[in-house]
């Protein structure tokens, strides 16, 4: 493998990382900041409420990391059939213009003689 590729490969995955590790962080915080809006709470109740909550959020933010990745790459998919189509189109007119310009020019040296 290209160790470029390899170096660009680690860097998405830590990136990946560190931004899930902030989400995981994000969830606790919330989650205690849940809690601390129920005073009436038992030491072992208010761990399992953060525990709870903080599960759900990340399996919230989990689906919607999933929708979020399947429209990336459904979105890459259409814009790269575009852009093909678009290159073909572009390569097209270059060819007749580069035709036309050639066939005039031949007409106009025909005609000058």
């Amino acid at each position: 493998m290209d160790p470029d590729e390899d170096t660009a490969r680690g860097l998405v995955r830590l990136r990946g990382y560190l931004v899930w590790s902030a989400e995981v962080e994000e969830a606790r915080r919330r989650a205690a900041r849940f809690t601390d809006e129920l005073p009436w709470l038992t030491t072992a109740q208010r761990e399992d409420v953060e525990r709870v909550y903080t599960a759900d959020r990340l399996a919230a933010s989990r689906a919607t990391l999933r929708r979020v990745s399947a429209r990336a790459a459904a979105l890459r998919g259409e814009y790269e059939a575009r852009y093909r189509v678009l290159k073909a189109r572009c390569v097209a007119i270059g060819v007749v213009l580069v035709g036309v310009v050639g066939g005039t020019c031949t007409a106009l040296t025909l005609l000058t003689r």
